[in-house]
């Protein structure tokens, strides 16, 4: 048997440089989550990424961003129930980010 002839792996996405005070991180008293900025460098950095900021504000039942709102509600609340310790402090990157994404 051959090597290298099997499917080929996905590259794993890596959010390494991304910090608060080069814009790309919001803090935790704004809610924590990526900037626009933040976006932009992880799409640079990963070709072929859909990354997107979050839903914030009012959409209308059933749209693409309310679908989208629900499955990073869901996806986050995996993390509550993985992250028993952020999950019971509301300052936590994890609890301020689902209040902005309004979970």
């Amino acid at each position: 048997m051959s090597r290298g002839t099997g499917p080929k792996k996905k590259r794993k996405q890596v959010m390494k440089g991304m910090t608060i005070s080069g814009g790309q991180k919001r803090p935790t008293k704004q809610g924590a989550g990526l900037t626009a900025a933040g976006v932009r460098k992880f799409r640079k950095d990963n070709p072929g990424s859909n990354l997107q900021t979050a839903v914030t504000g009012t959409v209308k039942k059933g749209s693409k961003a309310a679908k989208r709102r629900k499955s990073y509600c869901a996806r986050s609340a995996g993390q509550m129930k993985k992250f028993p310790k952020a999950a019971k402090n509301p300052n936590s990157r994890l609890r301020q980010a689902r209040k902005r994404w309004k979970c």
